[in-house]
């Protein structure tokens, strides 16, 4: 199998895996312990040393690993990589049971920029993270995923609305509760009640007593797939943004240990990445603080570093290329992408740009680069807000998609792999990460 096949395999393996942020930590941690990443207790003092390889995790849903260098230590500066966990989903109330009709159904809370169309008629799951008390009477969460289709948002027939295809709009609190089962008269199903039957099932010796609280999430069954009549494209959920996180993890399990590295991988990004686990949270300042030994050093090392902020772009559709600048519109498989805004919506500047281009340009992967439209607004990313809160350069960069949002969304088969080829490079990279 070629290196491309090989990459994108494990790429589909890793979304299927990675349902919710949670599951994504979780995989990525055990993929990292496999390559010698070792767990940090964010309570413990750390001994950390030349050549360690080490992650620690934080609301099971962020996650850090960095590597020491043995030939340039922190104090010569990180080469660091970031992106987040999360994605725009539909999260179940704290009290969702409905009954209509015999119909049970969850209330659900819109998280994130969703596009909810794509919602509708899709087999859907239901993942996340519970809370709970064990026998002995003590606090304790663990993950539940059902790993199959067991509910369904069906749209509404044509038949009873003939301007559906027109003007029919979406309200989340109406339109959006998912339908899981059916009841018969006055039956009522308590969800807790469900979950700790989940537990016991995925978790045989949890010994939960009563399930406290959850944060949950519903996703679409159908797996990642190669597709395109020449297996140009990968169609899959949740490419934004964790293809990204699988990109800087397996560059970052192709270090060669000689200079100090870094991979972020926070929540929240979605939501605008204001919480512990978020990147205007202060994870990845209270990591760095650590690493070295005092604020003069941790002052150095800012200035030293650089970070490659890594979340997808918008590639150009064909039925509607009037939505990007007529000179900066990127074509899925043509690499990845550079991200600009003058008003610092991205956090890129020439002298990270550059850096980047030199480091693709040995690789030979070429590069595209991305201005919004100047009458529309620009999204952004962690990159800005890492910028901006550590004082770091930063980079701004991403494989080039379509459907961001969408339940499925579409990319390159041949980008992310060049993204991850580009990401080893800056990750093994022995110069300075400063011009002179």
């Amino acid at each position: 199998m070629s290196e491309q096949k090989q990459f994108n395999s494990d790429l589909c393996e890793f979304l299927a895996s990675a349902t919710t942020p949670f599951h994504a930590v979780a995989e990525m941690a055990h993929q990292l312990e496999t390559s010698g990443y070792r767990k940090l207790a964010e309570d413990s003092h750390w001994q950390l040393q030349a050549g360690g390889r080490y992650y620690v995790t934080r609301n099971d849903s962020a996650i850090v690993a960095f590597g020491i260098g043995t030939e340039s230590g922190p104090d010569g500066g990180l080469r660091m990589v970031g992106a987040h966990t999360d994605s725009p989903c539909l999260m179940v109330k704290p009290s969702p049971e409905k009954n209509v009709n015999g119909y049970y159904q969850l209330g659900v809370e819109v998280y994130g920029g969703a596009l909810l169309n794509p919602w509708f008629d899709r087999d859907l799951s239901l993942a996340g993270r519970v809370s709970y008390q064990c026998e002995a009477g003590e606090l304790r969460t663990g993950l539940v995923d059902f790993r199959r289709p067991i509910a369904v948002i069906p749209s509404l027939a044509i038949h009873l609305d003939r301007e559906a295809n027109k003007s029919r709009s979406i309200n989340p609190q109406q339109d959006i509760p998912p339908i899981l089962c059916q009841l018969e008269g006055d039956e009522t199903t308590s969800f807790r009640e469900l979950l700790q039957d989940r537990l016991l099932h995925e978790h045989p010796d949890c010994a939960v007593e009563k399930v406290l609280d959850y944060e949950l999430c519903f996703y679409d069954t159908q797996k990642a797939a190669i597709i395109g009549l020449h297996h140009e494209f990968i169609a899959s959920a949740r490419l934004d943004n964790l293809l990204s996180c699988f990109t800087g993890m397996r560059a970052l399990q192709q270090w060669d240990g000689a200079s100090s590295v870094l991979l972020v991988c926070n929540d929240h990004e979605e939501v605008g990445s204001l919480s512990t686990s978020g990147a205007q949270g202060p994870l990845l300042a209270s990591v760095l603080k650590r690493i070295v030994a005092d604020e003069a050093a941790y002052a150095a090392l800012t200035e030293r570093s650089l970070m490659i902020s890594a979340d997808n772009a918008h590639g150009i559709h064909p039925n509607y290329p009037d939505r990007h600048d007529e000179n900066h519109g990127p074509i899925l498989n043509k690499g990845p992408v550079i991200k600009i805004n003058a008003n610092q919506r991205y956090a890129s500047n020439s002298e990270t740009t550059g850096l980047y281009r030199m480091l693709a340009a040995k690789e030979g992967v070429p590069v595209q680069s991305f201005v919004v439209r100047t009458d529309m607004a620009c999204g952004s990313t962690i990159g800005p807000i890492t910028a901006g809160g550590i004082g770091v350069r930063t980079l701004d960069i991403g494989v080039p998609t379509f459907g961001m949002h969408s339940i499925r969304e579409l990319a390159g088969t041949s980008d992310a792999c060049n993204l991850a080829r580009v990401l080893q490079r800056f990750y093994n990279y022995r110069g300075s990460l400063v011009a002179n």
